[in-house]
């Protein structure tokens, strides 16, 4: 079976939580021929790999959004026939909208985005959802920005698909276009896996945003419930990671039948046995941070947080640990908030190995300001070690528990609370009964519910199903 897995964004060019699970994933199957589609920003990224592939990845498909080819060749103007332009409009307009049509207009003509985008046509369209939504708005500004939003979603539709057995989208937005309009051109099977709630996620980001105001944050907004809701209707299963995560696809228009619950796994034998304190940290109490060094996992509050705490408990250690190369603007400006409050005992490690590290910590720690059920936290439960996270995705969950009566595997604080982040801090480190026993309850829970072996069992079972109908093999 060809399985193509649509990613954006991360695999295989950025470590982090899904990358890892992707990478794990592919792993665990190799009897199945995978293909990766990749959606990323532009070329400057095209072929630069973090991870190296598994010998069962046959062919990487590259996306970028913010691509230059526009096609201006020739001076003939862009007219679309009166289907085509009844399609885009209910697209714009975003009523019944005709997919199909949308897709059959892309896949099947050379499109010129330039003279689309720039034509009578467009103009016409933009002009009659102006009209009747947002005329107190100052047209040219409102027709370019039309423009921007629509640019990324029509690269989309123009790309030349690979053509596989089943697409296996890791998020809606782009890729649930992409897998959506290979299921309309081949008959294939679609699945998606959300991680984090993909809508919710862009939403976010929009609101805090600051290159985008006002109402146009709106338009923004809707454009990716179009993307999500096609997604979700053309979907055959549609995976999440807990169940408030399966009841949010729910209240974004998927239907219940198709949804379930599929928890994340970590290898737990991996993590058995791992080297513990040297002499040099003898006497030390140490907090490990696993993570990129990007705004969404906020490492700015836990640096100030830390830098609160260790005014009070002089004995701590921070580790921040991952790669620092995603945004590095943002990372320079962690090192130099360090340098700022003069802080000792802050170590950035770059990209590391866990195993060499996790051993030697006392607690782990993560302040996101939104995640989906964090690979690094059930790692640190498999190495014995109580958490600190901020109450974002699943983390209290994790930290709680939802299925089980093992007790606290750590300490839930909100988003960018510094004083509870610290006290935290503060009270994991004084207390070392504590923090053993909800070491342990963390240990208990992960090998329950969130061992590597359930998630294969699952996807195995997911993946046989779609494959009933083929000749295959599932001996490994």
């Amino acid at each position: 079976m060809r399985v193509c897995l649509v990613v954006e964004g991360c695999y295989p060019y950025i470590a982090g939580g899904v990358s890892s699970w992707v990478h794990g994933l592919i792993k665990s199957f190799p009897k199945l021929e995978f293909v990766i589609l990749a959606i990323i920003s532009n070329h400057s990224l095209s072929g630069r790999f973090t991870y190296e592939l598994p010998e069962n990845v046959t062919e990487v498909h590259e996306l970028y959004l913010e691509d230059v080819d526009w096609n201006r060749k020739g001076r003939k103007k862009l007219k679309l026939n009166k289907a085509e332009y009844q399609a885009f409009r209910s697209l714009v307009r975003g009523r019944r909208i005709e997919w199909e049509a949308v897709f059959r207009l892309f896949q099947e003509k050379p499109v010129s985005l330039d003279k689309l985008l720039m034509g009578e046509d467009f103009l016409n369209i933009v002009r009659e959802y102006y009209d009747m939504n947002y005329s107190q708005l100052v047209f040219s500004d409102f027709l370019w920005t039309m423009r921007s939003v629509y640019l990324p979603l029509l690269f989309a539709l123009k790309m030349k698909l690979p053509k596989a057995d089943l697409y296996h989208c890791l998020s809606t937005g782009y890729a649930g276009v992409l897998g959506s309009m290979a299921k309309d051109m081949y008959g294939s099977r679609l699945m998606i896996s959300e991680h984090g709630i993909y809508t919710r996620e862009r939403e976010e980001e929009l609101l805090r945003a600051e290159w985008v105001q006002g109402v146009y944050k709106n338009i923004w907004i809707e454009q990716f419930r179009k993307m999500s809701k096609l997604a979700y209707e053309k979907a055959d299963i549609v995976t999440s990671l807990y169940e408030y995560a399966r009841e949010l696809q729910i209240e974004l228009g998927c239907p219940a039948e198709k949804t379930m619950v599929t928890p994340n796994g970590v290898d737990v034998e991996r993590l058995k046995e791992l080297p513990g304190k040297t002499q040099e940290d003898e006497g030390m109490i140490h907090i490990g941070a696993v993570l990129r060094v990007t705004p969404i996992k906020d490492v700015k509050t836990m640096i100030q947080a830390f830098s609160f705490a260790k005014e009070r408990e002089p004995k701590l250690k921070l580790f921040i640990m991952g790669p620092m190369d995603e945004d590095e603007e943002y990372a320079k400006e962690c090192v130099e908030q360090v340098e700022a409050l003069e802080l000792k005992d802050v170590v950035f490690t770059g990209r590391i190995d866990i195993r060499e590290y996790l051993g030697r910590m006392d607690m782990t720690i993560l302040t996101s300001l939104s995640e989906g059920q964090p690979l690094t936290i059930l790692e640190s439960y498999a190495a014995h070690k109580p958490v600190i996270a901020t109450d974002v995705g699943n983390c209290r969950g994790l930290v709680f528990g939802e299925n089980d009566d093992f007790g606290e595997a750590g300490i839930i604080t909100h988003i960018m609370s510094v004083e509870e982040i610290a006290q935290a801090m503060v009270d994991l480190a004084r207390n070392v009964p504590l923090r053993l026993e909800m070491g342990e309850n963390g240990y208990k829970r992960v090998m329950a519910g969130y061992r590597i072996e359930h998630m294969r069992k699952t996807y195995r079972k997911i993946y046989k199903d779609f494959s009933d109908s083929m000749e295959f093999s599932w001996e490994e």
